[in-house]
This record gives C-alpha cells, sequence and structure tokens, in this order.
C-alpha cells in the first residue's frame, strides 16, 4: 500500500491545526498500532485543486477539506483507539464536530460553544471517551482558529485545563510550530495574464471543496419547490450550486420539485425564476419533476416486482406510530401481485386506490428512522398546475429526488445537513432502480436572529397585514432583502465565507450587513438629506458669498471619480437641519462640508428658526469641531421631499420555536418614516440605486422621482450595532423602571415593629450621630446559620464588625424543580 499523502495550505483560514496535529500523533504512534494502514507523509504548499486548503490522497481516493479529512484519517486508523472505542464513541465524535462554531467567528456561536465543551468536560478529560482521539485534535483546531473563542476561554475553566493539557501535546506543538513557519514562506511569483471573464473564484482564505469531483464533469442543480417565495436559505444553496459547477467548469441545473399538486401554484413558479435573477443565478436549464413522472411510474412498478416496495392502507396516525416504535406494517409481507393491483387503483383515482400508498421495503426496525419503510408513492385527487387532471398518484420527494438526479446526469447532490438522516435513504433509492450513485455534500442551514423563514408563518404575516407582501423589506425572502439593499455581490462573498460550515446556528446580520457595506461603500454615489422638521434657513455673507445662486459640477464620490459629477448649489441661503443648529455656540465656528469654514454670528427662535453665519473661506477645517451638511437651492434647483425608511425586525424573539404564539411576540413597531428635504440630484436617481447620505448612512431608493409625493428610501443596514439591534428592546430597556429589592414578609415586619419604637428611640438618643464599632485588632470567633436565620451553626473568626444590611434580611426566591426534603443535620 502506497505511503497516505495529506497536503495542506498554512496560510489559510481556517488553519489546519486539528488535522496536521492528527497527522503527526499518527507519525508518532507505533508501527504496531496503526497496522495495517500505510505510513502516513505531511507536505505544505501554497494552492491546492478546487479551491481547498487539506487535500488528503490514500491509494489514488482524495478526500478534500480539514472536517472530510480529519473523519477519513480516523477511520484509517482506527486502530490506534483516533476513533473512539467503540461506535457509540465515534458517533459521538461525529455529533461534535458539526457543533464547531462557523466562520467568521461572532460572540454568540464562540460562547455557545465553549459552554457546551464546558459541560462536556466538566467530569471528562477528553472529549469523547477515555483516551485521546481525533475529535480532541478536531475540537483543539477549531478553537484555535478561532480568536473570539480564544479571548472568552479564561470564563471556561474545564475547557481551559482541557485545552492547555492538548496544546501541549508533542503533536499539537508540532502542528502549531510547522503552521507559523510555512505561513510565512511566500510563494515564487509568476506573471500571469489575467483572462477576461475569469470564472468566479471563492474567497482563497477557506476550504471548499466537492468530494470526487473531476473538473469538467461536475453538474450540480438547485431543486426548488414551488409552494412559496425564495428567502436567504434557499439563496444560500443557489448560489453554493452555481459556485461549484462554475468552479469545476461544469453544468448547473434548476429543477422545479412539483410533486405535489395540494402546494404548488404557477405564481410561485415564477416568482422563483424572478428570485434567482435577482441573485443573478441562472441554470443551463430549467426542468421539472413532471416531466418525469411517466418513467417514476414505471420505476415504481420495477422496485414492486422486485418486493422492493409494498402497497399499504395503514391510517396515517397508526403508521407514524408504527415506524416511531419499529412496528412491522400488516401489509409489509403483500405479494407483488397484490401491491400491484393496489397500485393500478391508485393511478386511477378510484376510491379504493384513494386509501392506499406504496412504502419501501427498505427496514421496519432501523435505527435511522428516515429508513423505516417511507411513502414513496400516494395518491392526490387535485390537478396539478403543469399537468392538469392527468395524474391521480404522484411520487414523494423522497423518491422522485435522487432518481431524477440521476436521470439529469447530476454528479454531486448539494444538501443542508437536516437531511443527513435522508442520505442513506437517498442512496438505497439509486440502488433500488439501478441507477449509478451520487455523491452528497452537505453544508449547515443558515437561520438568522429575530427571523422568520418558515413559509408558514410569512403567509401568516402576509394574509393578516403586518406586511405589504413577500417583497417586504422586514422578510428574508430573497426579494426583501434585495429591496432592502443587500447586493448579489454581497449576498455571494457572504454564503461563501459561511464555507463547508456544519453548525446550525442562529446567525447574526452584523457580518453579512457589513460586508454588503464594503460592497457599496466604494461605488455608491454621495448626497445630502436634512430632516424636514424645524428646518433652519442659513443667511452667509462674508468674502465668497455669491450674490446669485451658482452651480458648480463636483465628484459624487471624493474617492472613486468613476462614479460621475453633480451639482451643487451655492447660494446666499442655506438650509441645516435643527439638531446642527441647537449645538453651534455665539461666534463659533464651524465648517459647511463641501464649502469651507464659518462663523456662526447670529440665532434666532426657540426652536431655532433662522442663523447668520459669516464665511471664513481661509479657515482651517482641520481646527473645527463640527462639520455640518447643507442644503443650497435655486429656481432650477428646488429642494426634493424625500421619505426616509428604517425598520425593526417583526419579532421580539431571537429564536422562534415550533410551539411559540407569533401573535405574542410581534414587535410593537417595526416601520418608522422621517420627512426630510433632499438635494435636487435625487430627482436622477431611479428605483434600486443605492447612494448614501452624508452623516446619515447608506439607502436604497424604493419609490424614485415622480413616482409618489416623496422619493421613498429606505436604510440599509450597515453592520454595525445600532443598525442591527432589536429597536423594540433597546426602547423597552429605556422605559423600565429600576427593580426594587424584593424584601421578606419577616423582614417587613422586623421594619414595622423597628418603625413603632422610633420615636421612643429617637428621644433616648443622643443628638449627634453614632459611630459604628471599631473592627477588632484580633479576629474574633462569630457563629453563623448555614442558611441566614436558620440552619445549623457555622464557627467563623474574622476581624470585621458586624453590620446590619442595608435592605434587611433579604430573600432570594428560586425556581426549582427538586422536591423538598429536610437538611440531614436536622435528621
Amino acid at each position: 500500500m502506497a505511503p497516505v499523502q495529506l497536503q495542506v495550505i498554512a496560510k489559510s483560514t481556517p488553519a489546519p491545526f486539528g488535522v496536521v496535529a492528527v497527522a503527526h500523533h499518527i507519525q508518532d504512534l507505533p508501527s504496531a498500532s496503526t497496522s495495517p494502514a500505510a505510513p502516513l507523509n505531511i507536505s505544505y504548499a501554497h494552492s491546492l485543486a478546487d479551491g481547498t486548503n487539506v487535500l488528503l490522497d490514500v491509494d489514488g481516493t482524495v478526500t478534500k477539506g480539514s472536517d472530510a479529512a480529519l473523519k477519513a484519517l480516523g477511520d484509517l486508523y482506527a486502530s490506534s483507539g483516533l476513533c473512539g472505542a467503540s461506535a457509540n464513541e465515534s458517533a459521538q465524535i461525529n455529533a461534535l464536530t458539526l457543533t464547531f462554531p462557523p466562520l467568521p467567528p461572532t460572540f454568540p456561536t464562540a460562547t455557545a460553544f465553549l459552554a457546551s465543551l464546558e459541560q462536556r468536560l466538566t467530569l471528562r478529560t477528553f472529549v469523547v471517551g477515555h483516551s485521546l482521539t481525533v475529535g480532541d485534535f478536531a475540537t483543539f483546531g477549531a478553537l484555535k482558529a478561532n480568536t473570539i473563542a480564544q479571548a472568552q476561554m479564561p470564563r471556561f475553566p474545564h475547557v481551559t485545563r482541557w485545552y492547555n493539557h492538548v496544546s501541549k501535546l508533542p503533536a499539537a506543538v508540532k502542528a502549531v510550530e510547522e503552521i507559523a513557519v510555512q505561513s510565512k514562506i511566500k510563494p515564487v511569483k509568476v506573471k500571469e495574464e489575467k483572462k477576461p471573464n475569469d470564472e468566479l473564484k471563492g474567497n482563497a482564505t477557506f476550504e471548499l471543496g466537492l468530494p470526487n469531483a473531476k473538473m469538467g464533469e461536475v453538474c450540480t442543480r438547485f431543486p426548488p419547490e414551488p409552494s412559496g417565495y425564495l428567502h436567504i436559505g434557499h439563496a444560500k444553496a443557489a448560489i453554493l450550486n452555481q459556485y461549484f459547477a462554475k468552479l469545476y467548469k461544469g453544468r448547473f441545473l434548476v429543477r422545479f420539485d412539483d410533486t405535489n399538486p395540494s402546494k404548488e401554484k404557477a405564481e410561485f413558479e415564477e416568482s422563483i425564476i424572478e428570485d434567482m435573477a435577482l441573485l443573478g443565478v441562472k441554470g443551463e436549464k430549467i426542468s421539472y419533476t413532471s416531466d418525469y413522472f411517466d418513467q417514476l411510474h414505471q420505476y415504481c412498478i420495477q422496485v414492486i416486482k422486485e418486493g422492493k416496495a409494498y402497497a399499504d392502507d395503514t391510517e396515517q396516525e397508526k403508521m407514524r406510530d408504527e415506524r416511531m416504535n419499529g412496528i412491522a406494517s400488516a401489509r409489509r409481507e403483500s405479494t407483488p401481485e397484490e401491491s400491484l393491483a393496489r397500485f393500478a387503483e391508485m393511478v386511477s383515482g378510484t376510491e379504493e386506490g384513494n386509501r392506499w400508498c406504496i412504502r419501501a421495503k427498505i427496514s421496519f426496525t432501523d435505527p435511522n428512522k428516515a429508513m423505516r419503510d417511507p411513502v414513496i408513492y400516494r395518491t392526490n385527487a387535485l390537478p396539478h398546475h403543469r399537468t392538469g387532471d392527468k395524474y391521480k398518484a404522484y411520487p414523494t420527494y423522497d423518491f422522485a429526488c435522487p432518481i431524477v438526479d440521476s436521470l439529469e446526469g447530476v454528479t454531486h447532490a448539494l444538501r443542508t445537513n437536516e437531511y443527513r438522516d435522508r442520505a442513506p435513504q437517498y442512496l438505497w433509492m439509486l440502488a433500488a432502480v439501478g441507477l449509478p450513485k451520487i455523491e452528497i455534500w452537505e453544508y449547515g442551514r443558515m437561520a438568522f436572529v429575530y427571523t422568520l423563514l418558515s413559509k408558514r408563518k410569512l403567509k401568516w404575516f402576509v394574509d393578516e397585514g403586518h406586511v405589504r407582501g413577500w417583497d417586504d423589506p422586514r422578510f428574508a425572502t430573497v426579494r426583501g432583502i434585495r429591496r432592502r439593499g443587500m447586493t448579489i455581490e454581497g449576498l455571494y462573498q457572504y454564503m461563501l465565507l459561511q464555507g463547508p460550515s456544519q453548525a446550525f446556528t442562529n446567525l447574526e446580520w452584523d457580518v453579512i450587513w457589513n460586508i454588503n457595506k464594503k460592497v457599496i461603500d466604494p461605488v455608491a454615489p454621495r448626497f445630502v438629506a436634512l430632516e424636514k422638521k424645524d428646518l433652519v434657513k442659513v443667511t452667509v455673507h462674508g468674502p465668497g458669498t455669491p450674490a446669485a445662486p451658482e452651480t458648480k459640477e463636483m465628484a459624487r464620490h471624493k474617492k472613486n471619480p468613476e462614479v460621475g459629477t453633480k451639482n451643487t448649489v451655492y447660494s446666499e441661503v442655506i438650509y441645516i437641519e435643527q439638531e446642527d443648529a441647537k449645538s453651534f455656540a455665539q461666534d463659533e465656528e464651524i465648517t459647511l462640508m463641501d464649502w469651507g469654514n464659518a462663523f456662526v454670528r447670529k440665532v434666532t427662535g426657540s426652536p431655532i428658526e433662522s442663523i447668520e453665519m459669516e464665511l471664513n473661506l481661509t479657515g482651517d477645517f482641520k481646527k473645527t469641531k463640527k462639520k455640518v451638511t447643507w442644503i443650497g437651492t435655486s429656481p432650477e434647483a428646488p429642494l426634493i421631499p424625500v421619505t426616509l425608511l428604517d425598520y425593526d425586525y417583526l419579532i421580539t424573539k431571537k429564536r422562534m420555536e415550533e410551539d411559540d404564539d407569533v401573535e405574542k411576540l410581534l414587535t410593537p413597531v417595526t416601520e418608522f418614516k422621517v420627512d426630510a428635504v433632499a438635494d435636487h440630484n435625487v430627482k436622477t436617481l431611479k428605483k434600486g440605486d443605492i447612494i448614501q447620505f452624508e452623516r446619515k448612512g447608506f439607502y436604497i431608493v424604493d419609490s424614485a422621482y415622480g413616482e409618489k409625493e416623496s422619493v421613498e428610501l429606505i436604510l440599509i443596514p450597515d453592520g454595525k450595532a445600532s443598525s442591527v439591534a432589536l429597536k423594540a428592546g433597546a426602547a423597552a430597556e429605556k422605559e423600565k423602571p429600576a427593580a426594587a429589592p424584593k424584601v421578606s414578609a419577616k423582614a417587613k415586619a422586623k421594619a414595622a415593629a423597628a418603625g413603632a419604637t422610633a420615636p421612643a428611640a429617637a428621644a433616648a438618643a443622643p443628638a449627634a450621630g453614632k459611630l459604628p464599632e471599631i473592627a477588632p485588632s484580633e479576629p474574633v470567633e462569630t457563629v453563623l446559620l448555614s442558611e441566614g436565620s436558620k440552619g445549623f451553626k457555622q464557627p467563623v473568626k474574622t476581624k470585621m464588625f458586624k453590620v446590619d444590611s442595608i435592605y434587611g434580611e433579604v430573600e432570594t426566591p428560586v425556581k426549582t424543580e427538586m422536591f423538598k426534603i429536610k437538611p440531614v443535620y436536622d435528621i
């Protein structure tokens, strides 16, 4: 057997600490413990095929990516105990790797993972089992590469103990040292001519790669169900499928999974095509599962004849109960002839046929419940939106998807890991009908805080009138986030940045909007808008003041001349915002942006109605504290009315549970409107244009000039905490009164008694206040009770003097599910 070859890129994100540490650990093992596996060689590269940062070659079988390589090495050298001492421990290791926090690192995901790991390691030396496994090295690598987790680790003592132990192991030390050295070695520069229309390339700092992929032969597909509008989770699936097809110079298909007439509509199909265009996603061709109904019908007959499927008329609730409890159906041993007769009734749509379904005969006791004789064909009397009344029985997604994938030449099926239990079922269906195996590549499902992605719940918001439609900017649908100002490039960068992470977490919105800001900032033209309420008129005089309004051509973007120019009006009368005006002091020197400095000479009114300023164009803008936006006007360039829109989340809970009542979690106010005026240049903007109003933020035009009474623009979040925080929560926190300490009934009675005797005590007390007792110079023994006012006695030596609690005897309320027992000392 040829030596196992491990190639890694040291300078990549995340750095491959875990896989390199495992490799060194294997090299250090006695040869007897790794037998019969081949020896392992480690080498470093500056780039690897297919955009991955780890490549493992085992006798010609290539594995790409850190996660896959770690699992492959564990399996290959399982005899040394790397995969644990039992199948249960191996399963625990695999489950643990799925919980690693995704990239880029965020505070919530890092701390949640550390808290979970702290609980696991409280009574353990190793993450799984009683010896060092690939799970320890994989977890070490995930934490070593996560800067936020590193900073928070001291808060978790058991994690810190374990981490310090693993990091001092020879294999881990070698890995860290080697990667540090190798990452500083620069590649030899080779001049390459830039090719036009280069294929889309991913972020080179993280790993992506499909298993057993060959350049020019990869075929991926995006199979949406036409039962709703695409949301951001679907966007990830569409973008990743297209990305890989382009990366491998292969084919990308779009196929509508239209196997359920009860849910599907032509309107949703049209909207999905439009949404994909908004995402910049375009398949080589668009097909439908319904195109293959006749072939699927024949495959169903085939598996029935071969005894791999049977007809069943068990009631739905009973069938569900039997599958859960591993009970065989009474119809499971029906003959193929009996089942074929029932299937004929089903496809004819008879009353008898409507009672039956076809189930795959896989197993009724498999630990994986997805393998317990799933339904593969069922009846539906409703007309199909494409085929009408032609068919009365339809294949399920579980039966149709793998078969049609194979018929269309798909080589790699990308699925979220929520379908992991169904992967064996997917492969069984292919084997059952005699079609070639398809590679399955899994990735983590995407969800965001305070955000609904459930089609049912989104539909409720639309039907109840809480939003204006499926493209509402408060929705995380593709239409909603695009209308809110998300760019295609920003989406692509964020999706690819997520990489092959298997973790499912509620992601914060800050990173995706911050990436989007970096996309739009260099190209968004700059304009000025001022809040209309209490707008302040400013009269300017002094040297440099134009006698009549003048127009100058200015750059729309100071750092990017390619953005174009705009016309700025300079006049004797200009306008500024009330908030700026209120901040001015008499004779203060301020800077009028894009004009020069000026002295504030006279302020009139409260609120301020007018100001007189004296220009000082020779003044130094670096010495002024206040830089103010302003608008000048002329008959040809009047103020343009605009409405600035901002939105809050629709719900007040970070993560919705299945049984949560949406109505009780509604955010009271989710839309905020500010009437403003803008410079005349906004008249040229079109719907969908992205701009920046200086000192206000980035906006996207929702209604252009002339479409409504005012130009409507929506604020685009920039990723800062203030732009992605729950506004309703912040407002409630401000209004919330400070909570008073809870005082026990006993303490209240004591206070009442003290109050009754207070007059007498006051009369007896001397006029001067009594000083506290002096603390003893030597420790004095004091007896305390274990439960404050009761319990067993505890002698304590202390030099502190005794004082009464300022709150009296305070009881701390505790909710517990423990039953009450007597203290052991009272028994």
